[in-house]
């Protein structure tokens, strides 16, 4: 900052008798002449204040222009002034390090040397001839670099005008793309192994879940299959006794219809013949149970391809809850209150997953407590059907609230959790269009509500 002037005093003493300016001042008296000289000195006074100014304006401009400078070195697109004919009037550091070649050097040169060649000249003097006065917006064009290499680069172009409206040139900025188009190539091959990676955890997730029901499964099977096989081996007896019945019948004529009725009665065949039927019957319920838990399974354990069907909620929840409660321990207790008729559009397996996970992990954490317990309730709640999983466990910590559905995020000891059961269950409930949230009780313990949209009528 320049430092003020301070104005010298004149002096007010007389001049002598033989000077010029004496014989000017003959006729004025002594006030007057001080006056003249006061004047003088307020002139003087100004032409210092204004002087001082105009230094302070000077060194802000001079600070403008150095913060000008330093923020086109900085810019990493580049920046061209031109004038109205198109010559270079004035570039950033970045164009000199694209051209390779020194401010000097671009300096009066057209604009349209910088680009790679006849054809992409001719096209940008046309775009600039039809566009320069509205200017030009994210229009590709390839310049030559200074490895003599061809780079597309994005270009804009806004034209400079004087405060009368009279056009002075334009001013061009571009950023190469070449290198955005190897990074957005090499996010969306991030994003493809990213899916895959994120199918491969689903599926391992199946795996795991699929492993803990293995008991379950296999308990749920043995009941059919035992009455089935019970059913067929007494089948085999009565087999046996009929075809000795029938055989004696029909060896000709009977001499003693009392022997054939004493064989009718040992061989209990009224009963047998009454009995079949039921036989029957049981094993073709238990044929049927089995295909549908087997069907089930294979739903649920399948590489799901999302393909919506109706899906009939009371059924995946009854499913899920029997076959968790089959491999947990006997005082894990499961309370389930439905309305009749519960319907979501999705997949099955899919909601069946997300459901067992739920049950899972509060049949975990109640693992502790005297009595376990879990209560299902659901209702509809307008255009959704609200699920809501309400366990008497310890609850949730507070800080690990708003981490409960990050991937790999588990309270589990470590190798009792891989922390992508709530994180794959709150991906497949967002693709269903639902909702999955987690909170404490007042009372203790947690409460899960599974929201999902109803089936469209």
């Amino acid at each position: 900052m320049p430092t003020m002037k301070t104005a010298r005093p004149m002096s007010t003493t007389v001049p002598p008798a033989n000077s010029p300016l004496a014989a000017v001042t003959d006729g004025l008296g002594e006030q007057a002449w001080i006056e003249v000289i006061q004047k003088m000195d307020e002139v003087y006074n100004d032409l210092l204040q204004y002087e001082v100014a105009l230094e302070e304006k000077n060194a802000a401009l001079e600070d403008s222009h150095q913060f000008i400078e330093s923020v086109l070195a900085s810019m990493s697109d580049i920046v061209i002034v031109c004038d109205r004919n198109g010559n270079i009037e004035e570039v950033n550091p970045s164009l000199c390090h694209f051209a390779g070649k020194s401010n000097e050097d671009l300096a009066h040169t057209p604009l349209f040397e910088l680009f790679a060649d006849d054809a992409e000249r001719n096209k940008a003097r046309e775009v600039f001839a039809r566009f320069g006065r509205e200017g030009v917006h994210d229009c590709e064009f390839f310049l030559r670099a200074g490895d003599g290499s061809t780079v597309p680069v994005s270009m804009n172009c806004t034209p400079r005008v004087s405060q009368t409206g009279k056009l002075m040139g334009m001013v061009v900025t571009g950023r190469p793309v070449g290198e955005l188009r190897r990074a957005y190539h090499a996010l969306r091959q991030a994003h493809d192994d990213l899916k895959r990676t994120q199918s491969q955890l689903l599926h391992a997730e199946k795996m795991v879940s699929l492993g803990r029901l293995v008991a379950g499964v296999a308990h749920e099977l043995n009941n059919p299959i035992s009455f089935v096989l019970g059913n067929v081996l007494s089948l085999k007896r009565y087999s046996a006794r009929l075809e000795s019945y029938l055989a004696a019948v029909h060896s000709g004529p009977l001499a003693d219809d009392a022997r054939l009725g004493d064989m009718r009665q040992t061989l209990r065949i009224d009963r047998i013949l009454a009995d079949m039927p039921k036989l029957i019957d049981g094993m073709i319920e238990g044929a049927e149970r089995t295909r549908d838990i087997v069907d089930a399974l294979k739903r649920f354990s399948a590489v799901d391809k999302m393909t919506p069907e109706r899906v009939s909620l009371n059924e995946v929840v009854e499913r899920s809850v029997r076959w968790v409660v089959q491999s947990a321990s006997s005082k894990f207790a499961v309370d389930v209150d439905l309305p009749p008729d519960l319907h979501c559009p999705g997949s099955s397996g899919q909601l069946q997953q997300v459901v067992m996970n739920l049950i899972q992990n509060a049949c975990d954490a109640t693992a502790a407590q005297p009595t376990a317990s879990l209560r299902i309730d659901g209702r509809r709640d307008g255009e959704r059907v609200v699920l809501r999983f309400v366990d008497n466990g310890p609850g949730i910590a507070d800080e690990f609230l708003g981490r409960l559905f990050e991937p790999f995020f588990t309270t589990k000891p470590v190798g009792q959790g891989t922390g992508l059961g709530l994180s794959i269950s709150y991906g497949i409930v967002d693709r269903h269009g639902g909702r999955l949230s987690a909170a404490n009780l007042p009372d203790g313990g947690a409460e899960f509500t599974l929201a999902l949209p109803v089936e469209a009528n």
